[in-house]
């Protein structure tokens, strides 16, 4: 059972009737996907109850789900509460363990087999950052800050030294052995189709921020449609870094191309010159790393956290996609994202920026 005190959501019987027949849908991709088809369809209802996220009924064989969740936490959230759900389920019925305690060590263990959140809360949350992963972030949120710097060398001097603290601090975490503790995030809006740039984007955090990435379908309840979100896997700091980068650099590549657009009327799409300009910003990345490589700091990756996301997703499809990449637009994206400096300070507002996510004394 999960707790959660929030105000009730009103949703169209029509677009009720779509939802609960999308909740059948996952839980039948789930019962195979991890729990090898052995669970058999409940009763599916969704309650007014806005202090339960949702509940298993093992005697009248229903499985609760808030109508909150739809609304105020959205699909991918809902499909969270929907695996503990199931996994209730599944020590009940498969492993016939009807009298265990409701978190119980049996619950934990299917839960961690399968990447699933065994707390009472039993959602992906903010929570609050470690002692030293604190420390880590005060030290790069205080780099950021030295990127503000209208010096063009001394800004790119410190979003080097921020990329390089945070390298050699996942490096050192795994070579002495740390035990990390993953969780997860939802980047962005749903979309129907994901655009290019979003996807070159979801590149970047995985490919220089330490976290694993994938996009996991959800049900848009007040469109009554399918799309997708970007879950992000890995520890609170990176995810936390990793938050940050996906709103700056979706908020800077906006104003790019409203600068871009100004100076050029009616030349070129928008996803062709937003794509080129993640693209521009990766090749800066790259050369850095480049750099950090003739220093000795040489990432070969989180074989745990690897294992996180295989326990999540056991089946993963991996697919290509193009965009007009010889195109002028994307030509002078990319260029623009070749001197884009990551820096700290920009705050959620009218101009739809991202929320300040590091900050420092």
């Amino acid at each position: 059972m999960l707790h959660r005190n929030v105000p009730p959501a009103i949703l169209s019987v029509e677009l009720e009737r779509a939802a609960l027949r999308a909740v059948r849908v996952a839980f039948k991709d789930l019962n195979g996907s991890l729990f090898a088809w052995r669970l058999e369809f409940p009763q599916f209802e969704l309650t007014d109850n806005t202090s339960v996220l949702g509940r298993w009924l093992g005697g009248a064989r229903i499985l609760e789900l808030s109508r909150t969740l739809l609304i105020e936490r959205g699909w991918a959230v809902l499909v969270e509460v929907l695996k503990h759900e199931m996994a209730h389920q599944y020590v009940e019925e498969i492993l016939g363990r009807p009298d265990e305690s409701v978190h119980g060590p049996e619950f934990r263990r299917i839960c961690e087999e399968r990447g699933i959140d065994a707390r009472a809360a039993g959602v992906p949350e903010v929570r609050r950052t470690p002692a030293g992963e604190a420390h880590v972030l005060d030290r790069i949120a205080k780099l950021l800050a030295l990127a503000e710097s209208p010096n063009e060398h001394e800004a790119q001097a410190a979003m080097s030294a921020a990329q390089r603290l945070m390298l050699k601090y996942n490096i050192e975490s795994i070579l002495h052995g740390a035990e990390s503790a993953y969780t997860i995030r939802h980047l962005g809006v749903p979309t129907g189709r994901v655009p290019e740039s979003q996807r070159i984007l979801a590149s970047i955090l995985s490919g220089f921020f330490f976290v694993q990435v994938i996009w996991v379908p959800v049900w848009r309840p007040l469109e009554g449609k399918r799309g997708s979100v970007l879950e992000v896997c890995g520890t609170i700091e990176n995810l936390e870094l990793a938050e940050y980068v996906h709103a700056f650099l979706t908020h800077t590549a906006e104003r790019l191309w409203r600068d871009f657009k100004r100076q050029h009327t009616g030349s070129g799409k928008r996803e062709n010159f937003v794509a080129g300009v993640m693209t521009g910003f990766r090749d800066r990345l790259e050369r850095e790393r480049k750099k950090s490589e003739r220093e000795g700091l040489v990432w070969v990756g989180d074989g745990d956290l690897h294992a996180f996301l295989r326990r999540r997703h056991p089946q993963i499809r991996w697919t290509r996609h193009t965009v007009g990449r010889t195109t002028e637009a994307y030509a002078r994206g990319r260029e623009a994202g070749r001197s884009i400096v990551l820096h700290r300070g920009i705050r959620a507002g009218s101009s739809g920026g991202p929320r300040k996510l590091l900050t420092s004394g």
